[in-house]
């Protein structure tokens, strides 16, 4: 596909001109000295006399007040140049403390004296995220749950009773309101190339925080309260996004050569991309990804604009207006209800679509563009393991986007392993992928019961009154015939006659049931709702699982010591022979979630009765996998009632596998 190559912008012509023109308009000289004090703390009264309100509703006017505000800010900027890195550090390094990052903004000091609009960008997008964080810790000395969108906090009452109206509303003139310069969003979201952000306002920026500690300090001397900072934000199991495998330099050089040619990348934005590999090759992988993550925005964003026909969406949205962002981009239809056509374009949608909702916006994934860009996550220890897929999912996309006359490269040997990773891409952090892992990790947990220690059977001969041996035999006999009805779901020759329980109810069959490919990518509603429930009830079997484990083995020892009283005793061979069909019905339990999930989009098509019915059914299960963890928990130890529990939901199952309203009859 033919993409726009006469793209010079992605800003709107109104807010290219409040970004790039507005605060140049007046040429007025302004003294620093006017906002500086004699030790070098800001003057904040005559900061924020430098902003305008309407008469209407005394609402904050951006547009004069970022008029006026622009000579201030060109000499704030100047001031900062003038200073040798020792005496910014000694005059204003620690007004930075209250952010927990102060050596990102002595950074963006050092940024200021160079002359690549790149790195202003990347300094001004590193400022606004720890910035936003920062606030969002003094917002919670007075209030609860902060705020997620910057504009939602910046225009909170409580960051207004700690520094005063006056000073947020100058702050949302440069950040937070789509009626302001809103700096953080169009760089965020990949509208502004490097020559569109004025150095000045990142310099404004830094200089405003310094003065926000210095206010935050008084504060705090006067209230006596104590400024804590919430915990980063770690990445555990990075092996979970492992997709694809490491980039060394000669990938990486290629990259560098696709970037240039690639119709996916604007002109105006190459600097970015090269400004990315290059900080990924020097081992600066949050920078590499804050780099990069805009531009497989914009691309995107390009790609969606120009396949469903509304060019306009490319550029920055007016304030009356949403921008087109991932989560639009991603959406099955458009606004309009009309089916999206980006995924057509792309030569694995499914991959693609997956990838990006599993690293940006699934509620149990990464979502690395969030914490990046609301400052959740410490800069400095970046894992590799996370940069290495964004970039590698980021050279995909360029071969996908890359002219025939690009061949040689995308068919290089090292390119390759990159396209097959990509192609056999299968999401890790939808719910129903995360259902599958629940299901193996909760039957991996039951495997282990076989081993736990036992008491040997003439021991437990020597007790009177137990009962329960023939009852258990009935519902492992009702168990096994349960399995029969569902040899039809199952993949063949995967059952013996002889021994049903142990020969279907297996890890194995398990790990090749939840290993069958299921389409996550725009699940409807319903199919959610299942597997919502079929996740609770994988949990409440784990929970099961675990607590068995661990009573087992602490009764054990203390049978073998004998502080057992007698009643303890018999509880426990109690809870010995309830083990006998615990197993099994769990493991039957996990076979019937493996089997459902199998047919899940099927269920949800058919008849809607049919679907609620067998949502009741499901939930009636629940009900009794959290009546189990309440019976076999060490404060309860209730084993008799286990049994009797057991087989009223035996009976219900048998019971609608055979009025058909099982879930995988329903999607023959």
């Amino acid at each position: 596909m033919a993409l726009l190559d006469s793209v010079t912008t992605c800003l709107s012509q109104p807010v290219h001109y409040v970004i790039c023109k507005l605060g140049f308009e007046k040429k007025d000289t302004y003294d620093i000295n006017n906002i500086l004090s004699g030790n070098g703390e800001v003057c904040w009264q005559a900061v924020t006399e430098h902003v305008c309100y309407l008469e209407s509703d005394q609402s904050v006017d951006y547009i004069k007040s970022i008029r006026s505000l622009g000579p201030v800010c060109e000499s704030v900027n100047l001031y900062l140049k003038s200073l040798t890195k020792e005496q910014f550090v000694i005059q204003y390094a620690s007004w930075f403390h209250w952010t927990n990052c102060t050596e990102v903004f002595l950074e963006v000091f050092d940024v200021l004296q160079s002359t690549q609009a790149t790195e202003v960008a990347l300094g001004l997008m590193k400022l606004t995220s720890c910035l936003e964080r920062a606030l969002g810790d003094v917002y919670l000395l007075k209030g609860n749950d902060c705020p997620f969108l910057l504009r939602d906090l910046l225009a909170s009452e409580q960051l207004a009773d700690v520094f005063g109206q006056a000073v947020m509303n100058v702050l949302r003139v440069f950040i937070g309101s789509p009626y302001g310069l809103n700096l953080r969003n169009v760089l965020w979201h990949g509208f502004a190339s490097p020559q569109e952000i004025p150095a000045k306002y990142c310099a404004m920026l830094l200089f405003l925080t310094a003065g926000l500690g210095q206010l935050l300090q008084t504060y705090l001397l006067q209230t006596k309260y104590v400024l804590v900072h919430r915990p980063y934000v770690i990445f555990s199991s990075l092996e979970e996004l492992d997709a694809f495998p490491d980039l060394n330099n000669e990938i990486l050089s290629i990259a560098e050569e696709l970037v240039k040619q690639s119709s996916f990348v604007l002109k105006t934005m190459l600097p970015f991309w090269i400004a990315a590999l290059t900080a990924f090759k020097q081992s600066r992988y949050a920078d590499s990804v804050i780099l990069l993550l805009p531009q497989l925005e914009v691309g995107l964003r390009l790609l969606f604009t120009t396949t469903n026909k509304c060019p306009n969406r490319l550029l920055t949205a007016e304030s009356s207006a949403l921008y087109t962002t991932f989560d639009e981009m991603l959406a099955k239809h458009l606004d309009n209800e009309e089916v999206n056509q980006l995924p057509v374009v792309l030569e694995e949608p499914a991959m693609a679509s997956d990838f990006l909702w599993d690293f940006l916006n699934h509620q149990e994934g990464p979502r690395i563009r969030d914490r990046l860009s609301h400052g959740e996550i410490n800069l400095e220890t970046f894992p590799r393991e996370v940069a290495n897929q964004i970039v590698g999912f980021a050279i995909t996309i360029l071969c996908r986007f890359s002219d025939e006359d690009m061949f040689s490269l995308k068919e290089h040997m090292v390119i390759k392993p990159l396209m097959s990773c990509a192609s056999c891409y299968r999401s890790r952090f939808h719910p129903i992928s995360r259902l599958k892992k629940q299901v193996l990790e909760c039957m991996k947990s039951i495997h282990l019961w076989p081993e736990l220690p036992t008491v040997p059977e003439e021991q437990v001969q020597m007790f009177k009154g137990l009962e329960g041996n023939a009852e258990a035999n009935t519902l492992i006999l009702k168990i096994s015939e349960i399995i029969s009805q569902l040899q039809h779901y199952m993949p063949q020759n995967c059952c013996s006659s002889d021994d049903p329980i142990n020969s279907v109810l297996t890890e194995r069959l398990l790990m090749e049931l939840c290993d069958t490919r299921i389409c996550t990518l725009y699940s409807p509603r319903p199919v959610l709702e299942v597997v919502l429930v079929l996740r609770k009830i994988s949990t409440q079997c784990h929970q099961v699982s675990q607590q068995v484990i661990a009573g087992a083995g602490l009764r054990h020892a203390r049978w073998v010591n004998k502080t057992l009283r007698s009643r303890q005793r018999h509880n426990y061979l109690r809870m010995l022979n309830s083990i006998k069909f615990l197993s099994p019905v769990l493991r039957l339990i996990l076979l019937l979630i493996a089997l459902e999930l199998v047919s899940v989009h099927s269920v949800c098509k058919k008849n809607p009765f049919d679907y609620q019915q067998y949502l009741k059914f499901l939930k009636s299960v629940l009900q009794y996998t959290e009546n189990l963890v309440t019976y076999t928990s060490p404060e309860k130890n209730k084993w008799d009632e286990t049994m009797e529990l057991t087989n009223k939901i035996l009976i219900k199952i048998r019971k609608i596998s055979d009025r058909k309203l099982m879930l995988m009859h329903l999607a023959t």
